[in-house]
């Protein structure tokens, strides 16, 4: 969907759907020359995300819809969801265009409220349609009417909701159409589009070079080949931090010889999310340009269990020369993780290092489907990050990495191991703690996004069954203020 600009001032053209926000108790105030029936405004309420759709009597406009924003000044989450609400009643009416008129209802705090806007907008327009032989209609055009700061506010949503919007069609696509090496390709796609992104890519040649065994070892059960995908952002002037992002991309988990239950398996294209957000991210950080540097590693394989693939029991080395049991060949993620980060700390060097990744389980139990869960080795950076999730809608919330977990990760016959003890549990705080031992001093957060990446409850713009792009908008907002 394409997002145009046009001043509160600019006359109003023709168009099929005129959308039109109002606030609980206020009088729906519609612009010059565009008149309803005078019911379907006695009807209206403006209570929050309360919709009326009625043909217009007068005006360009073929109907109009209200929509409510509650009382008083609205939440940004509630902006984005009355954005995408009208996109998507907008599709369901067959209208190829609409324009969103806001009139005077944001006030001061208008750039806000114009990215919230937008965002809600393009990620309320998402949809997978490559495979389907008939497409359902969707918004192709909105024009948005306000002030110079809302407009400036939606320029800015429209590009992180585009990047929100591109991690979830990497996750949606199905697995023989997201392999690792279709990462790549996606990789040098964003770096071609700008001269301010490079990116190389390790191919297992080269990986064997530098002994990452660990990543290595997870892929022999495939006949895709693994690879560890580097982007590189560098402002035009010089950086005041250097920040590295590491996402997961696993883009199928079938658990490998200790195979997943059959049920549900389908939803393990998704343990690529975290890859898929640090792509998104990279997208957007050339139009917002912020004054830090941002490196992206995504290790990215396949885990399948053929003759080749690891056995429980085996023993792998990481490229720091840290050997880990793999006690349960589900456990891949971290191993992946182990050599990225590795590789990270010794070659990139950041002031602060960040992954993502589908992690464990256990995020589910412990924090459900609505919150990304946090841990690492530095308060300051969680705090940020957390607070990053309130203003983005993308919640996040703080777990622990105790010294007993770390102890427990410790191995027998190797340094770690890839899993904890049975009657442990804590299987987020463990899985933290074996990434711990590959980060060295560097301010480091991990984030588990096993429950938020998929099967969040429905928000208007995201929700439900599909990917969530989880981390894109929440990563985006962290680094643009670091600048």
């Amino acid at each position: 969907m394409k997002i145009t600009c046009k001043s509160a001032a600019a006359r109003l053209t023709k168009t099929e759907l005129l959308v039109v926000l109002g606030k609980e108790g206020v009088k729906v105030n519609l612009p010059a020359g565009v008149t309803v029936p005078e019911i379907a405004l006695e009807t209206f309420g403006g209570t929050e995300r309360e919709t009326r759709l009625t043909d217009a009597i007068g005006g360009p406009a073929k109907r109009v819809l209200m929509i409510g924003l509650g009382k008083g000044e609205p939440e940004l989450e509630v902006v984005r969801r009355c954005a995408a609400i009208a996109v998507k009643k907008a599709g369901k009416i067959g209208a190829g265009s609409a324009v969103l008129w806001t009139g005077a209802v944001f006030g001061r705090k208008a750039g806000g409220f114009g990215q919230a806007l937008a965002e809600g907008a393009m990620m309320g327009s998402y949809q997978l349609t490559d495979f389907l032989r008939k497409a359902p209609t969707v918004l192709g055009r909105l024009a948005i009417h306000g002030d110079a700061a809302l407009l400036a506010g939606v320029r800015r949503g429209e590009i992180t909701g585009g990047a929100n919007c591109l991690a979830r069609r990497l996750q949606d696509m199905p697995a023989n159409h997201m392999r690792p090496r279709d990462m790549v390709s996606e990789a040098r796609r964003i770096a071609r589009g700008s001269a301010a992104i490079t990116v190389t890519v390790l191919d297992e040649k080269a990986m064997t070079r530098l002994k990452m065994g660990a990543l290595l070892s997870v892929s022999r059960g495939s006949s895709e080949p693994a690879y560890l995908i580097h982007l590189s952002y560098k402002p035009a002037k010089k950086a005041r931090r250097k920040i590295c992002l590491v996402g997961k991309g696993l883009t199928f988990d079938s658990g490998g010889i200790s195979i997943k239950p059959s049920a549900k398996m389908d939803e393990m294209k998704y343990d690529m999310s975290g890859g898929a957000a640090v792509l998104g991210v990279f997208q957007a950080l050339a139009a917002l340009k912020p004054d830090v540097e941002v490196h992206g590693l995504v290790p990215t394989s396949e885990n399948m269990p053929d003759g080749m693939a690891n056995k429980p029991g085996d023993v792998v080395t990481a490229c720091d020369g840290t050997s880990i049991e793999v006690l349960n060949t589900d456990a891949e993620g971290r191993l992946i993780l182990a050599d990225a980060l590795a590789h990270a700390r010794r070659t990139i060097k950041p002031d602060v290092l960040i992954d993502l990744a589908t992690l464990t389980g256990a995020v589910v139990v412990a924090l459900g489907h609505e919150l990304t869960g946090a841990m690492g080795n530095d308060e300051a950076l969680i705090g940020a990050l957390v607070a990053s999730g309130q203003a983005t809608g993308e919640g996040v919330w703080p777990l622990p990495i105790l010294e007993f977990h770390k102890r427990d990760m410790k191995g027998k016959v190797g340094d770690l191991r890839n899993i904890s003890s049975p009657g442990t549990g804590a299987g987020s705080s463990t899985g933290g703690a074996f990434l711990s031992n590959f980060v060295g001093d560097i301010p480091w957060a991990h984030l588990d996004i096993a429950g938020s990446a998929w099967g969040a409850t429905e928000r208007d713009y995201q929700g439900g069954a599909l990917g969530t792009g989880v981390g894109v908008r929440l990563l985006l907002d962290y680094i643009e203020k670091q600048g």
